[in-house]
């Protein structure tokens, strides 16, 4: 169920290329080398075979051209792109580091500039390490679990009065509608009642401005270049700033107290004892960013999963009978984390059809990787290093059958992710680079599909999708046309 058409091999040569050439402005001269070692690099695919190598990709897709080098080469390889050098690192063997180091010693670098334009020098990747690892904590800690369980009431309740709207029966796009509910659920959970309740709508349009001209290539590639796209991005930030800037000023003069992200993020401090203040905006654009384009591909790929496979479709329905029966219609927090079927089915959909195809980083001090054969090979400092999502979460010695969709290899006393070793399933990233809207991910997904199921009989109308990577995220290409006709489950 992965894309092998020539516009993904496009993309994947353009954005590797582009991306670590450019991104990553190698200057070779300026390059300090550290101590010499006695291990060896990693074998580098010679520049001659990095045209077959566009080939495989062109032809058989990205995955098959992963494949290809690991079984010449093994898990750990460099492609020298006429300067540039990436090294790739194929399992959970070699994939400590990358997931674990220092950003002293690997980091991202310049890779993600983009960033700034969209979300402002205060926040991310226009602030120093230091600075930028206290407010990954903010947004840690404003995600956390425990206190999402004041949030799961709303998102329950958008969710509800969302589809309470769908008619008897009907067809709808699927991505589409749950573009729309994600964004809502954002608005109420993320970004506060005054955005809901009030300027909603304006906020969902500056939002889709600012994220659709800061995803295209060009944008990606030259964030300052002086195009149209350039234009409406700064745009939107400026005013999504404005607004923001003036939410959270009432909030502190009317010290008027909400329980929300945006809440946790204006009440955080520095570890100087220093408040946030205008890094707030930064913080909640980013979080939208990343939980809202992730969500909806990956809500919509738990959707087509889930309807292509009678038997998960069926499995799911039974458990939410028998949540049912024990909750009545008052699904809360508790009823949604005993949803356990749905979340293996949302964590498969995942596994095959991770929100980044590849995850980068640059390297900033030698380091030694240690395959699962014994070898060891030493990284220098100046490459890029890729961990190949979508390439590792089909690893056959990890995942039985990884072209086949099974829920089932996550169930306990199987669990193929944590048997494979730490970094197996990496499709929330992991480490010090997890993704702290995981927890939040999950919840938002498993209240959608709880109500649709309980609520709606639903069959995929349109093929199964191809993937477009037209955009940074990818994502399902094309309408997921769904049928649905309105229907009770039996309560007891």
């Amino acid at each position: 169920m992965y894309m092998t058409s020539g516009a993904t091999a496009i993309w994947v040569a353009i954005a590797t290329v582009f991306v670590t050439a450019v991104m990553t402005r190698v200057v070779r001269a300026r390059t300090k080398h550290d101590s010499v070692s006695t291990r060896a690099p990693p074998p580098v695919v010679k520049c001659g075979s990095v045209i077959g190598l566009f080939y495989t990709m062109f032809t058989k897709g990205f995955r098959a051209m992963i494949q290809h080098q690991y079984e010449k080469l093994g898990s750990v390889f460099t492609i020298s792109f006429f300067g540039p050098k990436v090294t790739f690192l194929i399992g959970p063997e070699v994939s400590g580091h990358f997931y674990q180091g220092l950003d002293s010693e690997i980091n991202h670098g310049r890779i993600l500039e983009f960033t700034v334009p969209m979300f402002g020098k205060a926040v991310g990747y226009g602030v120093d390490d230091t600075t930028r690892r206290e407010q990954y904590r903010f947004q840690f800690e404003a995600l956390r679990p425990s206190k999402l369980k004041s949030n799961v009431a709303l998102m329950l309740q958008e969710v509800e009065d969302y589809f309470a709207k769908w008619g008897p029966q009907g067809m709808v796009d699927l991505k589409q509608e749950l573009s729309q509910i994600l964004m809502l659920i954002a608005g109420r959970c993320l970004l506060g009642k005054e955005v809901r309740e009030m300027i909603f709508g304006e906020v969902v349009t500056l939002f889709d401005e600012l994220f659709d001209n800061s995803t295209r290539l060009t944008s990606v590639l030259f964030p300052y270049a002086p195009t149209l796209a350039t234009y409406r991005r700064n745009r939107a930030q400026t005013k999504l700033s404005e607004l923001f800037t003036e939410i959270v000023r009432s909030r502190k003069c009317s010290k008027r107290v909400e329980e929300d992200v945006l809440q946790s993020l204006v009440d955080s401090q520095y570890n100087n004892g220093c408040p946030t203040t205008e890094e707030v905006t930064g913080m909640v654009m980013s979080l939208i960013f990343a939980g809202k384009h992730t969500s909806t591909g990956a809500s919509t790929w738990t959707g087509a999963c889930l309807l292509s496979h009678a038997r998960w479709y069926e499995a799911a329905m039974e458990e939410q009978e028998q949540i049912i029966s024990k909750y009545g219609d008052q699904v809360d927090y508790n009823a949604l984390q005993e949803m356990d079927i749905l979340h293996r089915c949302v964590k498969e959909a995942l596994r095959m059809h991770p929100s980044a195809l590849v995850f980068l980083r640059r390297v900033q001090k030698n380091f030694v990787v240690r395959t699962k054969d014994g070898i060891e090979y030493e990284i220098p400092r100046g490459h890029t290093i890729a961990s190949p999502v979508l390439y590792n979460n089909y690893i056959p010695y990890i995942y039985k059958d990884p072209d086949v969709f099974d829920p089932d290899r996550f169930r306990p006393g199987r669990e193929e992710d944590k048997v494979g070793g730490k970094f197996s399933y990496t499709s929330f990233g992991g480490g010090r680079h997890a993704c702290p809207g995981e927890a939040f991910a999950y919840m938002q997904l498993k209240a959608i599909y709880s109500c649709l199921i309980r609520n709606f009989e639903l069959e995929l109308v349109s093929p199964f999708p191809e993937t477009s990577w037209q955009k940074l995220i990818p994502e399902a290409k094309g309408k997921v046309m769904v049928s649905y006709k309105r229907r009770r489950m039996p309560r007891t």
